[in-house]
């Protein structure tokens, strides 16, 4: 019987990634509406984006929101750290390897796109040394010691193929009263294109 209860708690769906800006300090979040916009009017393949929140009044918020059907795109200040993260919504099917992926992903193309975006004139930079993976469901990922436990090795090997086998460290959030979080830090930086073609 603990078998299955075992793999009902790993299962890691609703999968949040986020990068952190480098010039966090005097960046400024109201030119991302205008932006937020036209990637409405544009809509990526494979995704329904929909709205706009802003949170910008709110201290250690969520900032701005683009809010999608599948997931939410957001440059968020959550513990006064700002940067870009992706909120999957939809359950995804697959392997856990395959829903870290794609959140990975969908946030990296993010990244890119801010990176180049010309009305932002280069001032949304991202560091590809640090991120963070929250697991949005308490339920299938409470913040215990078990759940840690049986998906270590599974961080890991993700933190391998991510960094290309350099050193990294995993480390997770204690706090029972949040959610599940995993901080994955390589030991050099990465451009967020050597990211993305690290996931293939």
């Amino acid at each position: 019987m603990g078998n299955p209860v075992m793999q009902q708690q790993t299962e890691l769906q609703h999968v949040n990634v986020k990068l952190i800006l480098q010039n966090h300090a005097d960046a400024d979040l109201e030119p991302l509406i205008p932006v937020f916009h036209q990637w409405i009017q544009d809509q990526p393949p494979g995704e329904l984006l929909l709205d706009i929140a802003d949170y910008q009044h709110v201290p250690a918020g969520p900032g701005v929101v683009l809010i999608g059907h599948e997931g939410d795109y957001s440059v968020d200040n959550t513990d006064n750290r700002l940067g870009v993260r992706y909120n999957r919504k939809a359950p995804l099917d697959g392997s856990n390897e395959d829903r870290l992926k794609q959140a990975a992903r969908a946030a990296l193309t993010a990244c890119r796109r801010l990176e180049e975006e010309p009305r932002l004139g280069g001032k949304l930079r991202f560091g590809g040394q640090e991120i963070e993976i929250f697991i949005n469901d308490r339920l299938l990922a409470p913040n215990s010691d078990a759940t840690r436990e049986a998906a270590d090795s599974e961080f890991r090997a993700f933190a391998r193929k991510l960094f290309r086998g350099t050193d990294y460290s995993v480390t997770y959030e204690s706090d029972p009263r949040k959610l599940f979080k995993v901080f994955l830090k390589s030991a050099q930086p990465f451009s967020v294109a050597a990211l993305l073609e690290s996931l293939g």
